[in-house]
């Protein structure tokens, strides 16, 4: 269940109520408004509360009209919020006002300066996102949460709607990014994701799903070398929204890495947290969201989607350590780790999108390599790019969404350190290279064919069991506020280099 967002006019006697308190103990505008018998103010003194931005503090309020009373700390009176610090400022009060069975927001624009004037959109926003919770399986919900709905008090409500619109429409397809992520790898598989796919056509987004047989005859071995030892069939979704004006402009493409369970083939790994390898098909899982939230606002932009789905199983017909595929390109690859995996079916797909589509930049998501882990931990993913200029705008999106992204080098040493002494490469670095992460994305670069492009490695976010990211234990939606966000800013004569 998530909370319904609505806005009204004024106070509703009756419910409980969010205020905001500045750092040197004086209410906002909005809560003096509602503080007319001054209990407020008087409480909030009473208990010293600090006003420090992102604290909260609730009590039962005496006045009739008012079940509890939230205060929330807002900082320094000058304070310039952040996109970011609003949503995690609506994340903070959902977490407390949870509890209460209705709740009404009397924090605005005339308290809190943000970056833009939606300041109170972005914090009904950030409870939003907050209120999502992957329960479907238990039998018993947590009957702590109570609050279905949060209403904001707003000069113009009908304004407000309207604004709120696109929020809730990128609310709808983080939602579906965090609920595929989660599922498990008996309900989300090649299959059962590629039907999942289809629902996108009601939005409005064309949908093709080539299966074995068409993949075969493309010439996609790396690819299938990976599905063939799981009883379930590789899939490869194209997913297509011609939103431009000129629909001959060239779209920007984005490739998800949709591996439903990753088991380690048979190079197979530890039994400690296999089960979190359901997780491997986050980047399909983000691509899916973000055409779901370009298609819902209507982006006036051309963009292609790729999927490439498989299941990484060990068995009798699963590829081994040593075997050799020819890849789409025509590159040979040598597979030294079955547990290599991604790259191999990213190779396939990163060449059937740049020779198909011509895009102008492309994009890959990848929970790639564990190494970006040890490199970044759980804030960050790891961002490479054969071009600054398209980096750069991922980097300003980041900022822009919280979603945060860490740069990092690609050189010649390391694209050599996947060279194969008996093919064109090899699945995995040399002994005594390292940088596991950064030779992942040599080896990637290698198939992008002179295309702008960007590989982020998103092993370490996709999943959260902590206060990293806006939203419950689980699932993280990570990569679809980034990329749309980088879309909504993207002018339409901007251009990319490929300068390495």
């Amino acid at each position: 269940m998530v909370i319904n967002v609505s806005f009204v006019d004024a106070f509703q006697d009756g419910s409980s109520v969010v205020v905001g308190v500045y750092s040197d103990g004086e209410l906002s505008a909005g809560a003096k408004k509602i503080d007319s018998d001054g209990e407020i103010a008087k409480i909030a003194g009473k208990i010293a509360f600090s006003g420090k931005l992102f604290e909260t503090a609730s009590f039962v309020s005496a006045n009739e009209k008012r079940q509890y009373v939230l205060l929330v700390g807002l900082g320094e009176h000058d304070k310039v919020f952040s996109n970011y610090e609003l949503q995690k400022l609506g994340a903070e009060i959902y977490s407390c006002a949870s509890k209460f069975e209705n709740c009404i927001l009397a924090i605005g624009d005339e308290d809190v300066k943000g970056e833009k004037s939606e300041t109170q959109a972005m914090i009904a926003f950030g409870a939003l996102l907050k209120s999502w919770n992957f329960d479907k399986y238990k039998s018993k919900k947590d009957k702590k949460i109570k609050l279905s709905e949060l209403k904001c008090i707003v000069s113009d409500v009908s304004a407000a709607e309207k604004n709120f619109t696109a929020y809730k429409n990128l609310a709808k397809a983080i939602f579906l990014t965090r609920e595929v992520v989660a599922e498990p790898a008996n309900v989300i598989y090649p299959e059962s994701l590629a039907s999942k796919s289809l629902e996108l056509f009601k939005v409005g987004v064309d949908v093709e799903i080539l299966d074995e047989y068409k993949m075969r005859n493309l010439g996609m071995n790396a690819l299938l070398g990976v599905a063939q030892g799981s009883a379930h069939e590789p899939k490869m979704v194209i997913l297509r929204w011609n939103g431009s004006k000129n629909p001959s402009d060239a779209p920007i493409a984005f490739v998800g890495k949709g591996v439903t369970f990753d088991s380690g083939g048979i190079s197979i790994k530890p039994s400690d947290h296999m089960e979190d390898m359901r997780h491997d098909m986050a980047g399909a899982g983000a691509v899916l969201g973000l055409l779901k939230a370009i298609a819902l606002n209507k982006l006036p932009i051309n963009v292609v989607g790729v999927m490439p789905l498989v299941e990484n199983m060990p068995s009798g017909t699963a590829q081994r350590p040593g075997d050799i595929v020819k890849s789409m390109s025509g590159q040979t690859i040598e597979v030294l780790n079955t547990d290599a995996e991604g790259r191999l079916i990213l190779a396939d797909a990163l060449w059937y999108t740049q020779d198909k589509y011509k895009p102008k930049a492309i994009i890959d998501l990848a929970t790639l390599t564990g190494a970006i882990v040890v490199a970044l931990g759980h804030e960050f993913a790891g961002l490479f790019s054969n071009s600054d200029i398209l980096a750069e705008k991922i980097e300003g999106a980041a900022k822009n969404t919280g979603e945060k992204v860490w740069r990092l080098p690609m050189t010649e040493h390391f694209d050599k350190g996947i060279d194969s002494d008996v093919a064109d490469m090899q699945n995995c670095a040399k002994p005594g290279i390292r940088a596991g992460s950064i030779t992942a994305a040599q080896f990637l670069k290698r198939f992008v064919n002179g295309t702008p492009w960007a590989h982020i490695d998103i092993a370490g976010v996709e999943v959260s069991s902590g206060k990293t990211f806006i939203c419950s234990n689980g699932a993280t939606g990570f990569g679809v506020q980034l990329l749309y966000n980088f879309l909504s800013n993207l002018g339409t004569d901007d251009a990319f280099d490929a300068n390495s």
